[in-house]
């Protein structure tokens, strides 16, 4: 019979999911009767060296893809649901608004139409800066419930911005 050195406790923590599956294994052998053979160890030197020093370059040049220009019929209608849809909802907290919530809102409204108007592509083209805008625009102009009010504009953008242009291009004749 063939002796095998006896592995050491730092080989069997290391394995240990490896001794515990060979333990419960199939063929119902004790722990005592196994024997491990001693690993070779893992060396830091990398496996394939690169032999050339010039950079990889495509075959092929990747296609950009080019968002759709704005739709100004789109803009406009969606600008003035924004405003509705933020009236209603800033008009809940009118104690953080008082007596300004009008011009808060046409900050808000006024921002966000020009976004549309300029910026807004379709699905992939929302982006933040509007929203900072309006947060700087009402803190420059002392109005009151600005973070409020970025903040209600920019998760009403999120929630139905793209979805309203699928809806509205999905109307549209091709």
């Amino acid at each position: 019979m063939q002796s095998y050195p006896r592995p050491s406790m730092a080989l069997y923590r290391s394995c240990g999911a490896l001794i515990s599956s060979l333990a419960l294994g199939p063929s119902k052998t004790p722990m005592s009767t196994i024997h491990l053979q001693h690993f070779p160890t893992i060396s830091s030197k990398p496996i394939f060296k690169n032999t050339t020093a010039k950079p990889l370059r495509a075959t092929k040049t990747p296609q950009k893809y080019v968002y759709p220009d704005p739709i100004p019929q789109f803009a406009e209608s969606e600008a003035q649901k924004f405003r509705a849809e933020l009236s209603r909802k800033l008009l809940k907290d009118k104690e953080t608004f008082g007596d300004d919530l009008h011009s808060v809102i046409d900050v808000c409204s006024q921002i966000f139409s020009e976004f549309l108007l300029k910026e807004y592509g379709g699905p992939g083209t929302l982006l933040v800066e509007p929203f900072t805008d309006m947060l700087v625009a009402l803190k420059e102009k002392e109005l009151p419930g600005a973070p409020l009010a970025a903040r209600a504009s920019l998760l009403w953008a999120q929630s139905y911005l793209d979805q309203d242009w699928e809806i509205w291009n999905s109307k549209s004749p091709n």
